[in-house]
């Protein structure tokens, strides 16, 4: 005969856990832990590739040449006395500052005059102008390499022909630096065209209308209107492209490889000339690490401004 079982059968103070159906699903479907499984991946990510290389190259900066003793802050100290780096950490700000400037000035201009035009001829020239900044940087400076050629130079053959001229371009300090910037310049300017027309399509028409209303002309309306609607995005614009020029690496390794005489090493190429080509890591280390300072202290101001400006707004 079969045993029948009943609750008498249930000790006395025996626990029983109620079974929740559906509780893991919930787990799952909550805003909380769908944030985290998609961050998740970026994270790792970014601990990879950005946060162990960086305190890798801390503790990298800290050892001696052999990498087989701590030496605390004595490569700093070692390269605190070189004419050399302070020549570079000169060249990396002028370079930095001179080619955002210009970037973003050029950049701005053509934004509006693409804005200006029909959204069907908006298209064309919105993909024409991103021509220099999707090739990859390395490719486009070899094609600029060739018109700088002391030999074969396209620039110095127009410059003979119109004024018997002969500049040159990559042997001379002056010019060298001159012609990483402008190679610079000319594939970092699309970032901001793109940028900046985006910003311009944001802003609301009706504020030019009451603009207009009120008697602005183009000139107020542009500093009254467009610069305060587009501070932010210039501000932030301006903060990643002198982040990325700062540590730019193709240009000058392909144009000029910190030639002549050092005069267009950046911080880039001169820590891949110590660290790589003479073998001393720990001190290419400390070079590459000099940059964070003043990135981090620009980009503290930067945003600053940006918060004050979104809790104004």
């Amino acid at each position: 005969m079969a045993r029948v079982v009943t609750h008498k059968n249930i000790e006395v103070g025996a626990s029983v856990t109620p079974v929740r159906v559906g509780s893991y699903q919930r787990f799952l479907k909550r805003r909380s832990t769908l944030a985290v499984a998609l961050v998740t991946p970026l994270m790792v990510l970014i601990g990879g590739l950005v946060v162990y290389p960086f305190f890798y190259a801390i503790y990298l900066s800290m050892l001696n040449k052999a990498e087989t003793t701590f030496i605390g802050f004595a490569n700093f100290r070692f390269l605190f006395t070189r004419d050399t780096f302070w020549m570079v950490v000169w060249q990396s700000t002028l370079f930095a500052l001179t080619a955002v400037f210009f970037k973003a000035l050029i950049g701005f201009v053509l934004a509006h005059a693409i804005h200006a035009l029909p959204d069907r001829r908006q298209r064309f020239w919105r993909g024409v102008s991103l021509v220099p900044w999707v090739m990859p940087p390395a490719l486009s400076t070899l094609g600029w390499w060739w018109l700088y050629d002391p030999t074969y130079s396209a620039f110095n053959w127009i410059l003979g022909t119109l004024f018997g001229a002969h500049v040159a371009w990559l042997s001379d300090p002056n010019w060298a630096r001159f012609s990483v910037i402008l190679v610079n310049i000319w594939i970092g300017s699309p970032f901001f065209l793109i940028m900046y027309l985006a910003a311009l399509k944001s802003v609301p028409p009706d504020l030019y209308e009451a603009a207009e209303i009120d008697g602005a002309n183009a000139r107020q309306q542009l500093i009254y209107v467009t610069l305060p609607m587009m501070r932010n995005i210039i501000a932030i614009t301006g903060l990643f492209s002198i982040i990325v020029t700062f540590a730019n690496f193709d240009i000058v390794r392909v144009l000029t490889q910190g030639g002549p005489f050092n005069t267009t090493h950046l911080f880039g190429t001169y820590s891949f000339l110590l660290g790589i080509q003479s073998g001393d890591i720990p001190l290419g280390s400390s070079v590459a690490l000099f940059m964070f300072p003043i990135l981090g202290v620009l980009a503290f101001f930067i945003l600053r401004n940006v918060r004050q400006r979104a809790t104004e707004l």
